[in-house]
């Protein structure tokens, strides 16, 4: 049998959300989900993943941190809105994209940007090793919510990884595993402390 040649998702894409350096010492976990978003991006290079990026309102907050900027392929959409499905990306997207989203805050623009990918006829997938918020607190709260919409899924990175590709036959399956290989220890620490453990 012939190695499949096409991806199980048709219309990958990734969606960065606001990773700017003014939010560095204010979002919990901020540099392990900084620590993600590189595996993703790094993923996204070897498999041709088109990858969409957005600042909110840059002239105030600042640039993409530099650890993500130096992987983008193109500079960031700057916006004022929460969602990111704003005009100039939405237009980008293939029609019933899956589409994976990291970035902050999750009970805001990560949330708004999910039910609006849902509602344009897209399938979100919600990276829960790839988001926070300000208030931990709030982490789980949204993603909870999220978990309960119809169409929203909340994944890890790896599993939205490894299904996108869909087979260790593929000719890319190699490009896969050396990434995961490659930041195993990170992994394993991003996910001791992300999505937080509610509090008693």
């Amino acid at each position: 049998m012939a190695a499949p040649t096409e991806l199980r998702f048709k219309n990958p894409a990734i969606f960065i959300c606001d990773m700017q350096e003014k939010f560095r010492n204010v979002i919990y976990e901020f540099d392990s989900i900084v620590t993600t978003t590189v595996k993703l991006l790094t993923y996204a290079q070897s498999l041709s993943i088109p990858i969409h990026t957005t600042t909110q309102t840059s002239a105030k907050l600042g640039p993409t941190v530099p650890a993500i900027a130096s992987l983008l392929p193109s500079p960031p959409h700057d916006k004022t809105k929460f969602s990111m499905l704003v005009p100039s990306i939405a237009a980008q997207l293939p029609p019933q994209s899956r589409v994976a989203i990291v970035g902050i805050e999750s009970h805001i623009c990560i949330t708004q940007t999910a039910l609006d990918l849902r509602d344009a006829g897209h399938f979100p997938y919600v990276i829960a090793d790839g988001v926070s918020s300000c208030n931990s607190a709030e982490v789980g709260i949204a993603l909870d919510r999220l978990r309960s919409e119809p169409g929203i899924t909340v994944c890890s990175s790896e599993g939205w990884m490894y299904e996108c590709l869909g087979d260790a036959s593929h000719p890319l399956f190699k490009g896969l595993i050396t990434v995961v290989k490659s930041k195993l220890s990170e992994t394993s620490k991003v996910l001791s402390v992300l999505p937080p453990a509610p509090k008693m």
